[in-house]
Parts: C-alpha cells; sequence; structure tokens
C-alpha cells in the first residue's frame, strides 16, 4: 500500500494548547514511519501554519476550503495557490475549537477524511452536560451532579446541600483538569466557581467519591468498537490535576494492567464501550472511572475523544499493554478514519420518492 498524507493538526485555540503541542509532535512522529506526514500548527489565534516538523510556533499561513471540489485541498494563504492535498486529517487538537466538533464541521463540509469521532459525539463529549444526559439515558452508572450557568446561579448551595462535600468543581467544556477543584469546606467553592467560569459559560459541580480508585480505558473501533486492558491512576496528590498529569516532577502511577478482578475488568471494558457508543463516538476515545472503594460500584466520569497521546499518556499505553504497538495503533486509527469517510460517502444527499 502507498503512503498516505496524512495533516496532523496540533495546538489549538484552548487552554490545552501546550499539552496538543506534545501529543502532535508524538503522533506525527509515530505515524512517519508508515505515512507521510503534514504538520499543521494551530495557534492561539485559530491560525493554520503548515511547517516542515512539528514545533511551537512559526510555518506558512495555510487554509482548507469547505468545499467537497476541493477535495480536501491546503491553500497558502498569501495566494491561494494549493501546497498539499491530504488524503487524511488528523487532529490532535483537545479541547474547543478541536475535540468539540468545530473542526470536525469543516471536514465533514470539505468531505474529506479525518481521524477520530463525528461532529455530534465531539461535541456530545466536550461539553459534560450533554455527556452525562447522554449516560444517563443509556443507563451508564455516573456520580450525582448539578450544572450551573453563572456564579450567582442558586442552583449551587442546592448543588451543595444535596450532595455534600467534597464536590468537584469543572468547566463543562474543557479537558486536561483544567480549571478544576476539589471543594471541601463551603469556603472554598466561591474561588473553585470563579476558576471554572473563567474558562467556561457553563460549570459542572460532581458529588466527590471519598475513597476512590481511578480508572481508564481505552476504545478502538467505529460500529464495532473494542476496549483495551484497563489502567489505575495512582496520583501523587489529592486528586489527578493538570500538573499531576503533566509535570516532569509528578510522582503519580500508572499501573498498567490495573489489579482488579477479572470480573471487575470485563465490568469496565463493557462499561468503556456502552460509553462509547452513548455519545455515537467513532475511531478512537478514552473512557475514565471511578471504582468506589467502599461498595464496589463502577462509576463512568468521562470520555474522551482525543485523548493525550504525549508519550506518558494512558491511550497509547493501555493498547501497547493490549498487544497494540504505538504506530501500528495510529496506522488502524487512519485505517478506521478512511472506512468511517467511506461509509459516509455512500449516504444520499438528494430525495427521490
Amino acid at each position: 500500500m502507498s503512503r498516505l498524507k496524512v495533516a496532523v493538526l496540533f495546538g489549538g485555540r484552548s487552554g490545552e494548547h501546550e499539552v496538543s503541542l506534545v501529543s502532535g509532535a508524538s503522533v506525527a512522529g509515530a505515524l512517519s514511519e508508515r505515512h507521510d506526514v503534514i504538520p499543521i500548527l494551530v495557534d492561539r489565534q485559530g491560525r493554520w501554519l503548515l511547517q516542515p516538523a512539528p514545533k511551537p510556533e512559526g510555518g506558512e499561513p495555510v487554509f482548507l476550503v469547505p468545499s467537497p471540489d476541493e477535495h480536501g485541498a491546503l491553500r497558502r494563504l498569501a495566494d491561494a495557490s494549493v501546497v498539499s492535498r491530504p488524503d487524511v486529517y488528523f487532529p490532535v487538537l483537545h479541547g474547543t475549537f478541536g475535540e468539540d466538533g468545530t473542526v470536525q464541521g469543516l471536514f465533514d463540509l470539505a468531505a474529506v477524511p479525518y481521524a477520530g469521532s463525528g461532529v455530534a459525539a465531539s461535541a456530545a463529549a466536550m461539553d459534560k452536560e450533554l455527556m452525562k444526559a447522554l449516560f444517563t439515558a443509556a443507563g451508564v452508572p455516573q456520580t450525582p451532579y448539578r450544572v450551573l450557568r453563572s456564579r450567582q446561579d442558586p442552583a449551587r448551595e442546592d448543588a451543595v446541600r444535596e450532595m455534600g462535600l467534597p464536590v468537584f468543581v469543572k468547566p463543562a467544556n474543557l479537558g486536561s483538569s483544567v480549571g478544576v477543584s476539589k471543594v471541601k469546606t463551603a469556603a472554598e467553592l466561591g474561588p473553585a466557581l470563579d476558576l471554572a467560569f473563567a474558562y467556561d459559560r457553563k460549570v459542572v459541580v460532581e458529588a466527590g467519591v471519598k475513597e476512590n480508585r481511578e480508572l481508564e480505558i481505552s476504545i478502538l473501533g467505529n460500529d464495532d468498537p473494542q476496549a483495551s486492558v484497563p489502567g489505575e491512576i495512582r496520583p501523587d496528590r489529592e486528586f489527578y490535576d493538570y500538573d499531576s498529569k503533566y509535570s516532569p516532577e509528578s510522582r503519580t502511577e500508572l499501573l498498567i494492567p490495573a489489579p482488579l478482578e477479572p470480573a471487575v475488568e470485563a465490568e469496565v471494558r463493557r462499561l468503556g464501550v456502552e460509553a462509547f457508543r452513548a455519545v455515537d463516538a467513532g475511531g478512537y476515545a478514552r473512557v475514565d472511572f471511578l471504582l468506589d472503594r467502599a461498595d464496589g460500584k463502577i462509576l463512568v466520569n468521562e470520555i474522551n475523544t482525543i485523548p493525550g497521546f504525549t508519550s506518558i499518556s494512558m491511550f497509547p499505553k493501555l493498547w501497547g499493554a493490549s498487544g497494540v504497538p504505538y504506530p501500528e495503533l495510529l496506522a488502524r486509527i487512519v485505517d478506521l478514519a478512511l472506512e468511517r469517510h467511506a461509509e459516509r460517502s455512500r449516504l444520499r444527499t438528494d430525495y427521490r420518492a
């Protein structure tokens, strides 16, 4: 099979820009073993910059025309001349304007193959309110929660009264634990809301599980998704925050595979697939869980449709432990992108009685 041209988009207009830079470089390096990689930095202003190799800044401004007639052509912003025609687009854009369905909508308008979930699944998985509503409809177990739409929302008092402390306060549309706080006293609620509302117009308040184990699983597939072995995270601090995930000084332990009873492992894998299907995800995703030590309940925390792809990220590590090495994993994701695109291309866009 000839080498495909794969455009890797990384960076982005979100609070997860720095993480995406590292993920993008990692993905581009591994994909280059089997494909020709076209690195595209999306800077903090949203500009697309074509680069010879992934780096945090610089590049030639380019754009993708949202028209099927263009066949996915990348054009120079300076004179609109074609600079490349990627076969597949691979967004590694964590957070808003990348993981939330926006760039997926552009790819759909351009009728180009792209890795990962489509518009609806990306938007639903990114917005914790929508995600949790879909989990509820599908019968996926999760912690109690409330959604606040302003700093002064009167429901904030109801949330604490009904759920008790501790609670977690999170922006509804962000990941990598950016803007997340664990609230253990009433005095901590106000500052936690200020931080979360700095990143989003909606905030989710979740009940804390006082004694829990944090588990993660990786999913791969389209209509027949498969689950990896589960992994366990043992944070080096009170909860798995941004520094615990990405700081070089982090002493967080990643146990792969997680030490679980066979029945618990099987249930985690089953629920991971159910969560994937609940939001109609495609290609790949990571599902995070809480295992309540007190009663053994397995609770789905969230699904990430563009999980971290850094060298220390759980998504590729879990598949590595499941017998799928990193380059093969990325090649499969590209194949799944082409498969899903072929399915979409066969759908009718006209009406005939």
